[in-house]
């Protein structure tokens, strides 16, 4: 064997050496040399969650944006948005048209409901518990998107508060909270911004979605989502607040946005740091990453078929441990349930391996193979089949 060459068998000494910029990401990531090892690394199966009517699919009814679940009072607990409107919504492009009873968007004139379960797929829904307080409150228009937080033996829910419907100017609000002794509610609403839109010219200055709380180091973590402007598109990215009081305002981290890519905020706590499932936009979309101290994170994996508005059951977003184990189950959404012109979303379960320890190697394998309906379900338009026509013949 030249000395120059890469052996066949691999030695820590083997690292030791001149590498390319692929061979030496590898190097930097060591000990895992394959996917199956890295316990960051999953892929998901889903099931169809039976408890929930959805209005025969007419688009009146819709439900999305799931909480993390946690386990309270010998059952788990699930809070979401629902909108329970007399027609289907008219898209963000039809704000215009909008009114007290016809939504914009889907979310919009949402309120935020809760279920619970004993199984985690059997869900009883039992109610509205945030609704949307009187005009001019903040969320008169739609509360939504809902977190919770359990804080020295209380319970917390945020989530969006908007006062126009989304489409207007754009899908602008900020951060609400209420509060409650028990899961069950009541829950007091309190008529304040808790984590508010940033100044002008900064780069949540319009928006502070999607709130993902944890408690770490013995403080109040917020991450959450905002879209700026980048030439040529609109740029989502996540940031971070963080408090010692779950009533006051939130103070947003100086190095904010943490991470530079993802639509849903998804995090949990890992080992001694924090955890972020990264899906759908940006140019690290659909990985996993990493941060020791919650703020610097670095790619940890790379995953498919991911869900979408994913939070888990995360048994341990509120202990500060500093130790995390892990997730193994959660809820999403699929918002393509409807047709373009009754348009609603349904709740989803989905189910992962993202513990410290692994359990199951079905959860750990890279050969995960669709059907071809699968791929065919992803056509070409008429519009691009005839344009790629006309390119064979040269036309």
């Amino acid at each position: 064997m030249s000395e120059d060459a890469f052996p066949y068998t691999v030695t820590p000494e083997v690292w030791d050496r001149p590498l390319s910029a692929a061979m030496q990401r590898q190097a930097d990531t060591r000990p895992f040399s394959r996917p199956e090892e890295n316990p960051l690394f999953t892929n998901f199966k889903y099931t169809p969650l039976v408890g929930f009517d959805y209005s025969d699919g007419d688009g009146t009814v819709s439900r999305r944006d799931p909480s993390k679940i946690i386990y309270e009072n010998g059952q788990y607990y699930v809070w979401y948005t629902k909108r329970d409107t007399e027609t289907p919504c008219l898209g963000m492009e039809g704000a215009k048209d909008a009114t007290d009873t016809v939504a914009s968007a889907d979310w919009d004139l949402g309120e935020v409901w809760y279920a619970t379960s004993k199984d985690g797929f059997v869900w009883e829904e039992q109610g509205v518990a945030v609704p949307r307080p009187p005009k001019p409150q903040v969320g008169w228009r739609a509360v939504c998107t809902p977190d919770i937080l359990k804080w020295e033996g209380r319970f917390y829910l945020y989530y969006q508060a908007f006062t126009e419907p989304s489409g207007l100017r754009g899908d602008y609000c900020p951060i609400a909270v209420s509060h409650s002794d028990s899961p069950d509610g009541p829950w007091t609403p309190v008529d304040a911004e808790v984590i508010p839109t940033g100044k002008e010219g900064e780069w949540d200055q319009y928006a502070v979605h999607g709130p993902c709380m944890l408690v770490r180091d013995g403080k109040i973590y917020c991450y959450y989502k905002s879209a700026f402007n980048r030439p040529g598109c609109v740029w989502i990215t996540m940031g971070l607040a963080i408090s010692d009081d779950p009533l006051k305002p939130f103070e947003k981290h100086p190095l904010n946005p943490v991470l530079n890519s993802g639509h849903e905020v998804t995090l949990f706590p890992w080992k001694s740091g924090i955890a972020a499932m990264v899906l759908r936009d940006g140019p690290e979309h659909y990985t996993i990453q990493y941060a020791e101290d919650g703020v610097n994170f670095e790619i940890a994996s790379i995953v498919e078929f991911g869900p979408n508005a994913a939070k888990f059951y995360t048994p341990d977003a509120f202990t500060d441990t500093g130790d995390g184990q892990g997730v193994t189950w959660g809820f999403g959404h699929f918002i393509n349930a409807g047709t373009p012109d009754k348009q609603y979303s349904v709740l989803t379960r989905f189910d992962c391996d993202l513990r410290r320890e692994p359990g199951d190697p079905a959860f750990k394998s890279t050969r995960v193979f669709h059907k071809p309906e699968f791929y065919y379900a992803q056509p070409l338009t008429p519009e691009q089949r005839k344009q790629r026509e006309r390119d064979a013949v040269g036309g």
